[in-house]
């Protein structure tokens, strides 16, 4: 895969972004957005996207943080960012593959506790650091 991958990790109030190096190899947190609503979460991230696809480098693709149990069986969440995923997919051309984004949250708060002692400094990075982690798991996988 060449091209800048984005991934979204979909949070009832806060969506987290996370992009890839041009080369497809090395994910980074990009940024965290609060929204309002389901809409409005499809609509801050379609907005992203058109801005990042319209950068030198573009986007390649999209990588969506599905929420499941541990077990594997489809979560309470599922069904809610299926339907982001197909709003998504109304807005945007470029290909939405989905990622299991298990554990994701507490391994990104773990990383950043040991970097940041403050929590409430922490939490306004978590969701931005757990899509980086949803996206490099990705990444990894496509090599």
């Amino acid at each position: 895969m060449a091209g800048r991958v984005l991934a979204v990790d979909v949070g009832a109030r806060r969506v987290g972004l996370a992009i890839s190096d041009p080369s497809a190899t090395l994910a980074r947190p990009l940024e965290t957005l609060a929204v309002a609503s389901d809409l409005d979460a499809v609509d801050r991230v379609a907005d992203r996207i058109a801005a990042l696809a319209r950068e030198d480098d573009g986007l390649a693709a999209i990588v969506v943080g599905l929420p499941a149990r541990l077990d594997g069986r489809a979560s309470d969440e599922s069904a809610r960012v299926r339907a982001f995923i197909a709003a998504l997919a109304d807005r945007t051309a470029l290909p939405i593959a989905v990622e299991d984004e298990r554990l994701t949250s507490r391994e990104a708060e773990s990383r950043l506790a040991q970097r940041e002692r403050d929590w409430r400094k922490r939490k306004a990075k978590l969701d931005a650091a757990a899509a980086a982690i949803i996206l490099q798991d990705y990444l990894d996988r496509a090599k």
